[in-house]
């Protein structure tokens, strides 16, 4: 069976978009070569097996899968073949999307911004599931050097190497916009420098276990 790994991988981490996104209004896709597993359009998170999972070609053919694939195909088409990520999760989670009605990034109030890059940029809005969409999601991300974007009046978007990341990221960058709005609210949020940020993506490069030495 085509991708069946990455297919194995939507299935199981999908359900994971219940806890980000309202109703069955995000989506994820995991990349193998020229072609990625993205969750099926309208369906329940749960509802799905493997066999089910839609596979997409960088052209938005369909090769694989028995359900229709998710509305973002050229989204996710555009980011892969712009970027070429491992994996791509899009969400209308509530507080991104918040910054994305208020058209306003997400600065470096904390940290732990550094793991989608410094800030995370505001896409111009288009109709969603457009090639006019996908376009301005890829030059905001490319504008600001980063693996995430706020889509302007919808919602989010966060790349990864594979499939975990890019779900733990996503609510890293959730959480940062809920900091961010709540902070905003008593005053003015401060934000990292250039080089307090230079220094935590030096000190992230050995954070975590590590390999022995040989």
């Amino acid at each position: 069976m085509t991708l069946t790994p990455e297919r194995e991988a939507v299935v199981e981490h999908a359900p994971e978009l219940a806890a980000l996104t309202p109703g069955r209004t995000g989506n994820l896709s995991v990349r193998s070569g020229d072609a990625f597993a993205v969750t099926p359009t309208g369906v329940a998170y749960d509802a799905f097996t493997v066999e089910d999972v839609p596979v997409v070609d960088f052209d938005g053919e369909q090769r694989a899968g028995k359900m229709a694939p998710s509305s973002e195909v050229p989204m996710h088409t555009g980011i892969y073949r712009h970027d070429e990520p491992g994996a791509i999760v899009h969400t209308h989670s509530p507080w991104a999307t918040t910054l994305s009605v208020l058209d306003q990034p997400l600065p470096p109030i904390h940290y732990m911004i550094v793991a989608v890059g410094r800030r995370v940029p505001v896409a111009d809005y288009a109709p969603f599931g457009t090639e006019e969409l996908a376009a301005n999601v890829v030059a905001a991300m490319e504008e600001a050097d980063s693996d995430a974007a706020i889509i302007q009046n919808h919602g989010l978007v966060v790349t990864g190497p594979d499939l975990e990341t890019a779900i733990e990221n996503t609510r890293h960058v959730e959480d940062l916009c809920r900091l961010y709005l709540q902070s905003s609210w008593f005053g003015e949020p401060n934000e990292l420098t250039d080089e307090q940020l230079a220094t935590v993506e030096a000190k992230f490069e050995t954070y975590g276990q590590q390999p022995d030495a040989e």
